[in-house]
């Protein structure tokens, strides 16, 4: 336990913190079925509807198969996985070299605000330098305040000149 000590109108208020031990790592096939609850619990979150079965199996296939396509990080409070990201290369023509897209960084909602978004960018941008990527790129929903409020304190910047488009197949 972490103690911290609060001063409010002069009395001395003592508050205690537990202390999160977070350790961002690369997802393992045993780590699957948790990430797919916390995919789940994003898509309500976005109000989106989850992955069905069929895209489950398309999921694992293409993060853990035999030529995967997607790269996925996890963050483990002690042995529980309180978060994920998926990320997969992309390629700037203008740049000349890859491009980290993250498709997807989610913490749940009980640990939101703690830190844990600041280590996945801190190893995304490690893993993204070491491969000498010329960027990572990221979209976001325009009402997810806090998002965006973390994106900014970060240094990210929004792209307002592109718009966004999807063609669903």
């Amino acid at each position: 336990m972490k103690e911290n000590k609060a001063v409010t109108n002069g009395e001395a208020i003592e508050i205690k913190e537990k202390e999160l031990k977070i350790k961002i790592k690369k997802a393992k096939k045993s780590d699957f079925v948790r990430i797919v609850e916390l995919i789940r619990e994003l898509a309500e979150f976005e109000r989106l509807d989850p992955p069905d079965q069929k895209a489950v199996k398309r999921l694992f296939k293409d993060a853990f198969g035999k030529k995967p396509f997607i790269k996925m990080l996890i963050a483990k409070q002690e042995k529980e996985i309180v978060g994920y990201a998926i990320y997969f290369d992309a390629y700037s023509s203008f740049l000349g070299k890859k491009t980290m897209f993250l498709e997807d960084i989610f913490v749940t909602q009980s640990l939101r605000n703690t830190g844990i978004g600041k280590l996945f960018f801190e190893e995304l941008i490690k893993i993204a330098k070491k491969g000498k990527f010329g960027r990572v790129e990221w979209s976001v929903l325009d009402w997810n305040i806090n998002a965006i409020a973390f994106y900014n304190k970060i240094g990210a910047k929004p792209l307002s000149e592109w718009v966004y488009y999807r063609l669903t197949l």
